[in-house]
């Protein structure tokens, strides 16, 4: 990769980006009487001392709406008022629903949420705040007004806007950054009912479900490492199940690259008529890690899932195909470049995506069939060459009268110069999708995109994209038009 130096680019060094990952605990008051238990989950970046912008997710673990899953993204302003003590202000806007959400409740699954309140400071340790939020899905009938807790873990990011860098030794010297060590995996994960495990209408659970999903880990030392994973149902009749779980976990390693890892996590999940009472699914296991090459590693795990407030329990086999990378471990003072020469500066994107889908095939959802469902969400694609990109995206409908749809995908993709701002786009994905009443059969789903891209700034694109998604074993199958505003940046992970 090349560090010719672009317009503008600082030459001094690189300011840390600080950044917060914040777990949110609340309960909201539905029609008739009802509590439904959410927790949130979400990743800001600060844009500037009083600004932070970010991506999350919420989802039901206590009540009876296991499977109320809404993905979106987060704003929040912020105002000093003493060395500790901050007032905030945030909004969320958010897609998705489940659990006898698709109408009744959610409508076509727009999530609105506001909050605001006080945060407390505590060094080395955290930050704990609190407040009031406000609850709102405009096409359904929720509107709820309750108290929250948050909590945030704060660290710092090496992050460079946009994909010009100043010119930089091809060494690291005696000041180089560290690494800290992370793992990205792409999962199959099957699991296995007992007889007692029960759907949500009394009658027994299918007797297995088929997953894909994604993985991080992040090491905290050589040893102790805390995850995130993210899997949609693909096969066992139940498509638009889906799971969002953090942990811990600890890796022992054996020999000739082999490793032991023991692992426990918890979090929302369910859909499709999956019981899982309230949404908590808690989840223990070991795998065995063998390295394929100093990068790749190949991983077969074994474990036990349960949700505790009902029947839903399994035996679960997953195999990851992991990819091991070193992020540079900063603080607040700014990096020189010459403690760079450890790291390469790849080229990454995000872009923050509309897709709305248009009937293709007269049985493609089990209602309102001539109606266009319209979806929001994110993407993040990771340039591998100038024009060779893999990609990833998640998914949910916002409107259309299908919420509780939602889609996560990988795949790859490639880009082409038209002139010195316009460029053409084309990609390849699958994955996961269902709920909402579209006809995904077992949830497997396939999509081909193809966009035009405008570059309005050196970190700012535009693209519109048409596409084709379609069920691999079932009826949907529809025309796709899409919007998107890409932000593209450099990350740096260790050579």
């Amino acid at each position: 990769m090349s560090y010719a130096q672009g317009p503008g680019a600082p030459a001094a060094g690189l300011k840390p980006t600080a950044t917060t990952w914040r777990v949110t605990s609340e309960t909201l008051a539905l029609p008739g009487g009802e509590k439904m238990g959410m927790v949130g989950g979400d990743l800001m970046v600060d844009v500037s001392d009083r600004l932070r912008l970010g991506v999350g997710s919420y989802g039901a673990v206590r009540g009876d709406r296991g499977g109320f899953i809404t993905l979106g993204l987060a704003g929040e302003f912020r105002q000093r008022l003493s060395p500790n003590w901050l007032a905030h202000t945030g909004l969320f806007v958010g897609a998705g629903g489940g659990r006898g959400g698709t109408s009744a409740l959610t409508g076509g699954g727009l999530m609105l949420r506001g909050d605001a309140g006080l945060t407390y400071e505590v060094p080395n340790v955290g930050n704990f705040a609190f407040g009031v939020s406000h609850v709102q899905f405009p096409s359904g009938v929720i509107r709820s007004t309750q108290p929250y807790l948050r909590y945030e873990y704060p660290f710092y990011s090496l992050l460079s806007p946009g994909w010009d860098n100043p010119s930089r030794p091809s060494t690291a010297d005696a000041a180089s950054v560290s690494s800290r060590h992370n793992e990205f995996a792409l999962l199959a994960r099957a699991y296995k009912f007992p007889a007692g495990a029960l759907r949500d209408d009394g009658k027994p659970q299918h007797s297995s479900m088929q997953l894909v999903g994604v993985e991080w880990l992040s090491y905290l030392d050589p040893h102790w490492f805390i995850k995130l994973e993210s899997e949609g149902a693909m096969g066992g009749q139940s498509s638009g199940y889906m799971q969002i779980l953090a942990g811990a976990g600890y890796r022992m390693p054996l020999w000739r690259g082999r490793a032991i890892k023991l692992h426990v996590a918890g979090g929302p999940a369910g859909g499709s008529g999956a019981d899982t009472g309230g949404g908590l699914l808690l989840d223990a296991g070991v795998a065995l890690q063998q390295n394929l090459s100093e990068r790749t590693s190949l991983e077969f795990s074994l474990g036990e899932v349960r949700a505790p407030s009902s029947s839903f329990r399994a035996q679960s086999a997953a195999l990851k195909l992991s990819y091991q990378f070193g992020l540079p471990a900063v603080s607040a003072p700014p990096v020189a470049w010459s403690a760079l020469g450890g790291f390469d500066a790849e080229n990454l994107r995000v872009r923050v995506a509309n897709q709305t889908y248009f009937k293709a095939s007269p049985q493609w959802r089990n209602r309102y069939v001539d109606q266009a469902v319209s979806n929001l969400g994110v993407q993040l694609d990771y340039f591998v060459s100038p024009q060779w990109f893999v990609t990833g995206q998640g998914l949910a409908a916002y409107a259309g009268e299908a919420g509780a749809y939602m889609t996560g995908q990988v795949g790859v993709g490639v880009q082409g110069q038209l002139s010195r701002r316009w460029f053409a786009e084309g990609e390849a994905l699958v994955g996961a999708a269902g709920g909402g009443g579209l006809a995904a059969g077992g949830g497997l789903v396939g999509q081909v995109n193809g966009s035009i891209g405008y570059r309005w700034t050196k970190q700012v694109s535009v693209l519109a994209t048409a596409g084709r998604i379609q069920a691999l074993r079932g009826d949907l199958q529809a025309n796709v038009a899409g919007l998107s505003v890409a932000y593209q940046f450099n990350g740096f992970i260790q050579k």
